[in-house]
Protein backbone atom coordinates (compact mmCIF):
# COMPACT_ATOMS: atom_id res chain seq x y z
CA UNK A 1 0.00 0.00 0.00
CA UNK A 2 0.85 3.66 -0.46
CA UNK A 3 3.19 5.53 2.34
CA UNK A 4 3.39 8.95 2.75
CA UNK A 5 6.24 10.79 4.94
CA UNK A 6 5.22 13.25 7.93
CA UNK A 7 8.05 15.74 6.96
CA UNK A 8 9.20 18.56 9.56
CA UNK A 9 8.34 22.23 8.28
CA UNK A 10 10.84 23.47 5.71
CA UNK A 11 11.33 27.01 7.55
CA UNK A 12 12.95 27.83 10.63
CA UNK A 13 14.13 30.83 12.22
CA UNK A 14 18.27 31.71 12.19
CA UNK A 15 19.48 30.41 15.48
CA UNK A 16 16.70 28.16 17.13
CA UNK A 17 16.76 24.28 17.29
CA UNK A 18 14.10 21.99 17.02
CA UNK A 19 13.23 18.93 19.18
CA UNK A 20 10.31 16.51 19.18
CA UNK A 21 8.03 17.22 21.72
CA UNK A 22 5.45 14.83 21.91
CA UNK A 23 4.10 12.20 19.95
CA UNK A 24 0.63 12.17 19.81
CA UNK A 25 -0.26 9.07 18.42
CA UNK A 26 1.78 5.58 17.84
CA UNK A 27 2.86 3.57 15.35
CA UNK A 28 -0.13 1.16 14.69
CA UNK A 29 -2.63 3.71 15.28
CA UNK A 30 -5.41 5.23 12.66
CA UNK A 31 -4.88 8.47 11.83
CA UNK A 32 -6.99 10.96 9.98
CA UNK A 33 -5.48 13.56 7.81
CA UNK A 34 -4.76 16.87 9.30
CA UNK A 35 -4.99 15.44 12.59
CA UNK A 36 -1.94 16.26 15.05
CA UNK A 37 0.24 13.91 15.70
CA UNK A 38 3.31 15.14 16.83
CA UNK A 39 4.52 18.23 18.92
CA UNK A 40 7.91 19.30 17.63
CA UNK A 41 9.51 22.26 20.55
CA UNK A 42 12.01 25.16 20.02
CA UNK A 43 13.30 27.57 22.27
CA UNK A 44 10.36 29.70 21.45
CA UNK A 45 7.26 27.95 20.22
CA UNK A 46 5.68 24.35 20.39
CA UNK A 47 4.08 23.29 17.25
CA UNK A 48 1.48 20.55 16.45
CA UNK A 49 2.52 18.51 12.65
CA UNK A 50 -0.82 16.82 11.10
CA UNK A 51 -0.99 13.82 9.58
CA UNK A 52 -0.60 14.21 5.42
CA UNK A 53 -2.82 11.60 5.00
CA UNK A 54 -4.89 9.26 6.28
CA UNK A 55 -4.24 6.06 7.79
CA UNK A 56 -2.10 4.07 9.98
CA UNK A 57 0.99 5.54 11.52
CA UNK A 58 3.38 2.45 9.95
CA UNK A 59 6.95 3.64 11.36
CA UNK A 60 8.09 6.82 13.67
CA UNK A 61 12.15 8.07 12.74
CA UNK A 62 12.32 10.64 15.38
CA UNK A 63 11.83 9.60 19.32
CA UNK A 64 10.93 11.96 21.68
CA UNK A 65 13.45 14.64 22.32
CA UNK A 66 15.42 14.10 19.22
CA UNK A 67 16.66 16.98 17.28
CA UNK A 68 15.13 17.48 14.52
CA UNK A 69 16.31 19.47 10.75
CA UNK A 70 13.56 21.07 8.34
CA UNK A 71 12.62 19.48 5.75
CA UNK A 72 13.56 16.24 7.73
CA UNK A 73 11.31 12.96 8.13
CA UNK A 74 9.58 11.92 11.00
CA UNK A 75 7.30 9.71 10.34
CA UNK A 76 5.49 7.68 7.48
CA UNK A 77 1.98 7.12 7.76
CA UNK A 78 0.64 4.00 5.08
CA UNK A 79 -2.85 5.39 3.24
CA UNK A 80 -5.74 3.25 2.42
CA UNK A 81 -6.14 1.03 6.15
CA UNK A 82 -7.76 2.95 8.10
CA UNK A 83 -9.35 5.13 5.89
CA UNK A 84 -13.12 3.49 5.55
CA UNK A 85 -13.37 3.99 9.46
CA UNK A 86 -11.75 7.59 9.28
CA UNK A 87 -14.34 10.33 9.83
CA UNK A 88 -16.14 11.92 7.03
CA UNK A 89 -14.54 15.38 6.18
CA UNK A 90 -16.16 18.42 7.37
CA UNK A 91 -17.28 20.40 4.34
CA UNK A 92 -14.93 23.04 3.05
CA UNK A 93 -16.85 25.87 4.29
CA UNK A 94 -16.83 24.89 7.77
CA UNK A 95 -14.88 26.01 10.67
CA UNK A 96 -13.82 23.42 12.99
CA UNK A 97 -14.73 23.76 16.10
CA UNK A 98 -12.10 26.32 18.76
CA UNK A 99 -11.12 23.80 21.56
CA UNK A 100 -13.04 24.37 24.61
CA UNK A 101 -10.49 25.38 27.38
CA UNK A 102 -10.19 22.80 30.04
CA UNK A 103 -7.87 21.95 33.22
CA UNK A 104 -4.15 21.37 31.83
CA UNK A 105 -2.69 17.74 32.10
CA UNK A 106 0.44 18.60 33.90
CA UNK A 107 1.82 15.12 33.37
CA UNK A 108 2.66 15.91 29.95
CA UNK A 109 4.55 19.18 29.39
CA UNK A 110 6.69 19.49 26.46
CA UNK A 111 10.01 20.87 27.35
CA UNK A 112 9.16 24.61 25.48
CA UNK A 113 5.83 24.77 27.69
CA UNK A 114 8.00 23.50 30.63
CA UNK A 115 10.61 25.81 30.28
CA UNK A 116 7.94 28.63 29.97
CA UNK A 117 6.16 28.04 32.68
CA UNK A 118 9.78 27.53 35.07
CA UNK A 119 10.69 31.45 33.41
CA UNK A 120 7.79 33.04 34.85
CA UNK A 121 6.82 31.28 37.96
CA UNK A 122 3.16 29.96 37.25
CA UNK A 123 1.25 27.10 38.22
CA UNK A 124 0.70 25.33 34.94
CA UNK A 125 -2.87 23.44 36.83
CA UNK A 126 -4.15 26.97 36.54
CA UNK A 127 -3.84 27.92 33.12
CA UNK A 128 -6.91 26.55 30.71
CA UNK A 129 -5.72 23.68 28.03
CA UNK A 130 -6.94 23.61 24.40
CA UNK A 131 -4.57 20.78 23.39
CA UNK A 132 -5.31 17.53 22.63
CA UNK A 133 -5.97 15.38 25.29
CA UNK A 134 -6.25 18.35 27.66
CA UNK A 135 -2.84 19.21 26.89
CA UNK A 136 -0.90 22.56 27.40
CA UNK A 137 0.24 24.03 24.28
CA UNK A 138 2.94 26.82 24.24
CA UNK A 139 0.41 29.08 22.99
CA UNK A 140 -1.97 28.13 25.72
CA UNK A 141 1.01 29.47 28.45
CA UNK A 142 1.83 32.88 26.40
CA UNK A 143 -2.04 33.88 26.13
CA UNK A 144 -2.34 33.07 30.01
CA UNK A 145 0.90 35.34 30.46
CA UNK A 146 -0.43 38.20 28.40
CA UNK A 147 -4.04 38.49 30.25
CA UNK A 148 -2.42 38.66 33.15
CA UNK A 149 0.29 41.21 31.87
CA UNK A 150 -3.56 43.11 31.36
CA UNK A 151 -5.32 42.98 34.49
CA UNK A 152 -5.71 46.32 35.34
CA UNK A 153 -5.71 46.96 39.67
CA UNK A 154 -7.34 49.18 41.50
CA UNK A 155 -5.69 52.77 41.57
CA UNK A 156 -5.86 56.68 42.03
CA UNK A 157 -3.21 58.97 40.36
CA UNK A 158 -2.12 61.30 43.65
CA UNK A 159 -0.46 64.86 42.64
CA UNK A 160 2.76 65.47 43.09
CA UNK A 161 3.49 68.25 45.81
CA UNK A 162 5.93 71.15 45.16
CA UNK A 163 7.86 69.80 47.73
CA UNK A 164 7.96 66.18 46.74
CA UNK A 165 9.20 67.52 43.42
CA UNK A 166 11.69 69.74 44.65
CA UNK A 167 12.97 66.65 46.93
CA UNK A 168 12.85 64.14 43.88
CA UNK A 169 14.91 66.78 41.76
CA UNK A 170 17.45 67.02 44.42
CA UNK A 171 18.05 63.44 44.87
CA UNK A 172 18.26 62.37 41.77
CA UNK A 173 20.82 65.19 40.81
CA UNK A 174 22.87 63.85 43.78
CA UNK A 175 22.79 60.22 42.90
CA UNK A 176 24.15 61.32 39.28
CA UNK A 177 26.72 64.13 40.46
CA UNK A 178 28.02 62.30 43.00
CA UNK A 179 29.53 58.28 43.60
CA UNK A 180 27.54 57.72 46.85
CA UNK A 181 29.41 55.12 49.00
CA UNK A 182 28.22 53.93 52.57
CA UNK A 183 30.09 53.05 56.36
CA UNK A 184 28.39 51.28 59.22
CA UNK A 185 29.54 51.69 62.56
CA UNK A 186 27.78 50.99 65.77
CA UNK A 187 27.39 53.28 68.82
CA UNK A 188 26.90 52.42 72.60
CA UNK A 189 24.84 55.33 74.29
CA UNK A 190 25.29 54.39 77.70
CA UNK A 191 26.93 57.44 78.51
CA UNK A 192 24.40 59.86 76.65
CA UNK A 193 21.90 57.95 78.59
CA UNK A 194 22.98 58.93 81.95
CA UNK A 195 24.07 62.27 81.31
CA UNK A 196 20.52 62.91 79.90
CA UNK A 197 19.37 61.56 83.23
CA UNK A 198 21.73 63.63 85.25
CA UNK A 199 20.12 66.82 83.43
CA UNK A 200 16.29 66.18 84.46
CA UNK A 201 16.77 68.24 87.53
CA UNK A 202 18.32 71.48 85.54
CA UNK A 203 14.99 71.68 83.53
CA UNK A 204 17.38 71.30 80.20
CA UNK A 205 17.54 67.55 78.53
CA UNK A 206 19.18 67.75 75.07
CA UNK A 207 17.35 65.64 72.39
CA UNK A 208 19.68 62.80 71.71
CA UNK A 209 19.93 64.74 67.97
CA UNK A 210 21.73 67.42 69.94
CA UNK A 211 24.47 64.70 71.10
CA UNK A 212 24.69 63.63 67.61
CA UNK A 213 25.12 67.08 66.13
CA UNK A 214 28.40 67.59 69.26
CA UNK A 215 29.98 64.31 68.60
CA UNK A 216 29.74 65.71 64.55
CA UNK A 217 31.40 68.19 65.38
CA UNK A 218 34.28 66.47 66.73
CA UNK A 219 34.98 64.38 63.98
CA UNK A 220 34.34 67.51 61.47
CA UNK A 221 37.34 68.84 63.48
CA UNK A 222 39.37 65.34 63.11
CA UNK A 223 38.38 65.26 59.10
CA UNK A 224 37.51 68.68 57.84
CA UNK A 225 37.10 67.47 54.48
CA UNK A 226 34.23 66.06 55.10
CA UNK A 227 32.61 69.67 55.67
CA UNK A 228 33.37 70.51 52.03
CA UNK A 229 32.05 70.78 48.59
CA UNK A 230 34.09 69.37 45.44
CA UNK A 231 35.21 71.24 42.79
CA UNK A 232 36.25 70.27 39.40
CA UNK A 233 39.50 72.00 40.12
CA UNK A 234 39.97 71.98 43.89
CA UNK A 235 38.35 70.75 47.18
CA UNK A 236 36.61 73.71 48.99
CA UNK A 237 36.70 73.17 52.85
CA UNK A 238 34.35 75.24 54.97
CA UNK A 239 35.72 76.97 58.36
CA UNK A 240 32.41 76.60 59.92
CA UNK A 241 29.77 73.66 60.39
CA UNK A 242 26.85 74.55 59.14
CA UNK A 243 25.39 71.61 60.28
CA UNK A 244 21.74 70.29 58.94
CA UNK A 245 19.22 68.18 60.37
CA UNK A 246 17.03 66.35 58.86
CA UNK A 247 12.85 67.25 59.73
CA UNK A 248 10.09 65.27 58.72
CA UNK A 249 6.71 67.80 58.28
CA UNK A 250 3.12 66.65 58.71
CA UNK A 251 1.61 65.47 55.83
CA UNK A 252 5.06 64.20 54.47
CA UNK A 253 7.88 66.18 53.14
CA UNK A 254 11.42 66.67 54.85
CA UNK A 255 12.97 70.09 55.59
CA UNK A 256 16.57 70.17 56.44
CA UNK A 257 17.06 73.24 59.20
CA UNK A 258 20.73 74.26 59.37
CA UNK A 259 22.60 74.76 63.07
CA UNK A 260 24.81 77.45 62.18
CA UNK A 261 28.71 77.38 63.32
CA UNK A 262 27.59 74.76 65.58
CA UNK A 263 31.43 74.26 66.46
CA UNK A 264 30.73 77.69 68.89
CA UNK A 265 28.26 76.13 70.71
CA UNK A 266 27.82 74.02 73.92
CA UNK A 267 25.48 71.25 74.16
CA UNK A 268 22.72 73.34 75.94
CA UNK A 269 22.78 76.45 73.74
CA UNK A 270 22.89 73.21 70.48
CA UNK A 271 20.17 71.54 71.98
CA UNK A 272 17.91 75.06 72.45
CA UNK A 273 18.75 75.66 68.52
CA UNK A 274 17.51 72.73 67.87
CA UNK A 275 14.44 72.52 69.64
CA UNK A 276 13.76 75.93 67.84
CA UNK A 277 14.41 74.75 64.66
CA UNK A 278 12.48 71.68 64.86
CA UNK A 279 9.48 73.64 66.57
CA UNK A 280 9.36 75.85 64.07
CA UNK A 281 9.82 73.29 61.31
CA UNK A 282 6.49 71.63 62.48
CA UNK A 283 4.73 74.59 62.63
CA UNK A 284 5.34 75.56 59.35
CA UNK A 285 7.63 79.13 60.46
CA UNK A 286 10.94 78.14 59.17
CA UNK A 287 12.23 81.05 57.25
CA UNK A 288 13.85 80.54 53.55
CA UNK A 289 17.48 81.62 55.41
CA UNK A 290 17.43 78.91 58.32
CA UNK A 291 17.80 76.03 55.36
CA UNK A 292 20.72 77.47 53.33
CA UNK A 293 24.11 77.31 53.61
CA UNK A 294 24.62 74.23 55.04
CA UNK A 295 27.92 72.17 54.82
CA UNK A 296 26.89 68.65 56.79
CA UNK A 297 23.67 66.91 56.95
CA UNK A 298 22.55 64.60 59.96
CA UNK A 299 19.67 62.43 59.06
CA UNK A 300 18.18 60.79 62.24
CA UNK A 301 15.92 58.41 60.66
CA UNK A 302 15.47 56.65 63.79
CA UNK A 303 13.35 58.18 65.30
CA UNK A 304 10.32 56.99 63.21
CA UNK A 305 11.55 53.74 63.91
CA UNK A 306 14.53 52.70 61.15
CA UNK A 307 17.26 50.58 62.47
CA UNK A 308 20.15 51.22 59.56
CA UNK A 309 19.68 53.50 56.50
CA UNK A 310 22.16 54.84 53.77
CA UNK A 311 20.97 58.50 53.09
CA UNK A 312 21.47 60.19 49.99
CA UNK A 313 23.29 63.49 50.21
CA UNK A 314 20.99 65.78 50.47
CA UNK A 315 22.91 68.43 48.20
CA UNK A 316 25.32 68.50 45.52
CA UNK A 317 26.99 70.93 47.60
CA UNK A 318 28.46 68.81 50.21
CA UNK A 319 30.28 66.58 50.65
CA UNK A 320 28.92 63.51 53.12
CA UNK A 321 25.63 63.16 55.16
CA UNK A 322 25.73 60.98 58.49
CA UNK A 323 22.73 58.85 59.38
CA UNK A 324 21.77 57.61 62.64
CA UNK A 325 19.35 54.61 63.35
CA UNK A 326 16.45 53.48 65.94
CA UNK A 327 18.27 53.70 69.32
CA UNK A 328 17.95 49.80 70.86
CA UNK A 329 19.26 47.80 73.23
CA UNK A 330 21.11 44.98 72.17
CA UNK A 331 22.95 42.13 73.74
CA UNK A 332 26.62 43.28 73.02
CA UNK A 333 30.57 41.52 74.14
CA UNK A 334 32.35 43.77 76.85
CA UNK A 335 35.66 42.06 77.94
CA UNK A 336 34.14 38.83 76.95
CA UNK A 337 31.01 39.10 79.19
CA UNK A 338 27.49 40.02 77.30
CA UNK A 339 25.86 42.78 78.52
CA UNK A 340 22.79 44.48 77.46
CA UNK A 341 23.14 48.24 76.31
CA UNK A 342 21.38 51.18 74.38
CA UNK A 343 23.07 50.92 70.74
CA UNK A 344 22.69 52.41 67.60
CA UNK A 345 23.77 52.16 64.10
CA UNK A 346 25.18 55.44 62.71
CA UNK A 347 26.53 55.48 58.62
CA UNK A 348 28.31 57.93 56.66
CA UNK A 349 27.13 58.38 52.90
CA UNK A 350 30.20 60.61 50.86
CA UNK A 351 31.16 61.91 47.92
CA UNK A 352 33.79 59.33 47.04
CA UNK A 353 35.47 61.46 45.08
CA UNK A 354 36.41 63.77 48.44
CA UNK A 355 36.37 61.34 51.06
CA UNK A 356 37.80 58.16 50.59
CA UNK A 357 37.70 54.51 53.15
CA UNK A 358 40.47 55.53 55.73
CA UNK A 359 38.71 59.32 56.02
CA UNK A 360 35.17 58.20 56.36
CA UNK A 361 36.12 55.40 58.91
CA UNK A 362 38.49 58.03 60.93
CA UNK A 363 35.00 60.10 60.57
CA UNK A 364 32.61 57.27 62.22
CA UNK A 365 35.94 55.84 64.53
CA UNK A 366 36.21 59.86 66.48
CA UNK A 367 32.32 59.80 66.35
CA UNK A 368 31.57 57.09 68.32
CA UNK A 369 34.75 57.53 70.79
CA UNK A 370 32.36 61.34 71.27
CA UNK A 371 29.40 59.66 72.15
CA UNK A 372 30.29 56.78 74.19
CA UNK A 373 33.52 58.37 75.83
CA UNK A 374 30.97 61.77 77.08
CA UNK A 375 31.43 61.55 81.26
Amino acid sequence: MPVVDVVMFSEQKEGSESFVGTWLKQTGEAVSEFEPIVEISTDKVSMEIAASASGTLKEILKAEGDPVAPGEILARIETGVAEASAPTPAPAAAQPAKPQAVQADVSALSPAVRRLIEEHGLDPSIIPATGRDHRLTYQDVANFIEQQKTVRRASRMVPHSPMRRSIATHMARSMQNAPHVTSVFEADLTRVLNDRESRKSSGLVPSITAYLVRAAVTALTAVPEANSRWHDDALEIFDDFNIGVGAAIEGGGLVVPVIRRAQTLTLEETAVRLRDLTEAARTGKLAAEDMEGGTFTISNHGVSGSLLAAPIILAHSQAAILGAGKLQKRAVVIDDVIQIRPMMYVTLTIDHRVLDAQQTNAFLTVFVKSLENRD
